[in-house]
């Protein structure tokens, strides 16, 4: 395990943090941002990044977008879904990663800040994404775009991509999904392997997916269980895993369903990483270099496409 990571581990273990699955929403909502805020730094604050937050009409209530305008436009969109278990998280908590992926890909990006569970289970959260990946579309039109999100926005952005591929919706260049959740019964290998000690607790996912689907009925829908999705004809898909992660092998089934079914894909792994590296890039390298590694395997991927007018 990378040593940065490490010694936060250790860390936050001295501090004997309570379970997220023990605290009110609002405390859970108020730590979590408390520790994306102390690992942030200052590398991801490019002031020549313009950014203007509002509000945008889902169809059934309003909620926010911070967009992102980088230095040097190169024609490409990104609608971004936050990470959180689809509870906590918000524009605020993954800014520097939306920085990151401006300023690298030259791309406009949308972050939403959807409606969260439990005050708004699914399909709240994915009504709010797929709502506002046509709001970006239509403001931002004549562009590459690309749906992406870290884990549970990876899921949603999954959702999003399968619901305008069965409604005629918007034809996405690609989508990026970094250490998705996709197996609602948390059956797999890693989720025994890092379930507990490595920052991210199983047993807290599996309250997550309780707070955000309540029916157990329900987690059978594809946009929850999208490893028994018909994945075909979604776009190329560029899926990061960390080693030390209990969803690792939710995101290694996911890009193998994804090529059985005819789907581009690009794996790009991070050894002796853990859930939620995305976060860390400013103060762990590793976590840097990752990030740096799953955002080159999508500009590869957008390269060969002829420049949007």
């Amino acid at each position: 395990m990378d040593r940065f990571v490490r010694a936060l581990i250790q860390w936050q273990a001295g501090g004997r943090p309570e379970p997220a699955r023990t605290l009110p929403v609002a405390q859970l909502r108020d730590r979590y941002a408390a520790q994306a805020a102390r690992v942030r730094g200052k590398a991801g604050r490019d002031a020549d990044i313009e950014t203007k937050d509002q509000l945008i009409d889902g169809g059934d209530g309003e909620f926010g977008v911070r967009t992102y305008l980088p230095p040097t436009d190169r024609g490409r969109l990104v609608t971004y879904l936050h990470g959180g278990g689809w509870m906590v998280g918000d524009v605020d908590t993954h800014d520097p990663v939306c920085r990151r992926i401006a300023a690298a890909l030259g791309a406009v990006v949308v972050s939403v800040d959807y409606r969260r569970a439990p005050e708004h289970p699914h399909p709240g959260p994915l009504r709010d994404g797929i709502a506002a990946s046509e709001w970006a579309d239509r403001t931002f039109p004549g562009r590459h775009h690309v749906i992406a999100g870290d884990s549970a926005g990876g899921a949603l952005a999954v959702g999003i991509s399968m619901h305008h591929r069965d409604h005629g919706g918007l034809g996405f260049a690609a989508q990026l999904l970094v250490y998705p959740p996709a197996d609602p019964e948390l059956r797999s290998e890693s989720a025994r392997e890092y379930g507990t000690g490595y920052l991210s607790e199983v047993d807290d996912l599996r309250w997550y997916y309780d707070q955000y689907v309540p029916d157990p009925a329900h987690r059978t829908a594809p946009e929850i269980n999208l490893l028994g999705a018909d994945l075909r004809g979604l776009p190329p898909t560029v899926i990061g895993t960390a080693e030390f992660d209990p969803l690792h092998d939710d995101g290694v089934k996911l890009a193998v369903r994804l090529a059985a079914d005819g789907v581009v894909v690009h794996h790009v792994p991070a050894p002796g990483l853990v859930h939620g590296y995305l976060l860390m890039a400013d103060i762990v390298p590793a976590a840097a270099e990752a990030t740096e590694n799953v955002l080159a395997a999508l500009e590869e991927m957008l390269a060969p496409l002829p420049m949007a007018q």
